[in-house]
């Protein structure tokens, strides 16, 4: 573990938690609570479908369940994700084994106790501002934004910026070319 810049830009894949590092953690039940109703920042899905387009490896692991969540995140672009996941680490090291990486050249964001393992794994464990105590004691950085507004596109923009990757062109989220 070196210098936290010199660290981000050697990162080559990001594992994201949902509720309170996507999202502020407020969930609202719906159809008898079988889904839930979320509220995501643009900026941080734009951040995700970005680095998903310049090669980034993205994952999701979560607790959360349901399709719109499925939906969101199929929309971005994310094609790895486990949702309804009880075993957090079992999926992270499917996640390695499937994709070749290498657990220090992660960044893992998440907010809560069931992330701890998952920090600790990863060579880059970050965090949204309203973290947990343990999660932002066991962090390399914590964003100054919160979950839910704007702590992902933080760390993301952080490191493809560090890579010389950030604004290479000017394609949204669904990969439309602005004019």
């Amino acid at each position: 573990m070196g210098n936290f810049k010199e660290d981000i830009a050697r990162t080559r894949a990001f594992v994201f938690d949902v509720d309170g590092v996507m999202t502020d953690g407020g969930i609202m039940p719906i159809e008898g609570g079988r889904d839930f109703i979320r509220k995501y920042n643009a900026k941080d899905g734009y951040a995700i479908a970005y680095a998903i387009r310049r090669g980034y490896k993205v994952c999701v692991i979560t607790g959360g369940h349901g399709d719109l969540l499925r939906s969101r995140l199929e929309r971005l672009g994310v094609t790895k994700m486990y949702l309804n996941c009880m075993d957090k680490i079992a999926a992270l090291n499917e996640f390695f084994a499937e994709y070749g990486i290498d657990a220090a050249d992660t960044i893992y964001m998440g907010d809560d106790i069931p992330d701890l393992e998952c920090m600790q794994m990863v060579g880059i464990p970050v965090c949204p501002a309203d973290a947990c105590s343990e999660v932002v004691e066991a962090s390399r950085y914590v964003s100054e934004f919160d979950g839910g507004r704007g702590a992902v596109r933080d760390i993301v923009e952080q490191t493809l910026r560090a890579q010389g990757q950030w604004a290479k062109d000017r394609t949204g989220v669904l990969g439309v070319q602005s004019k």
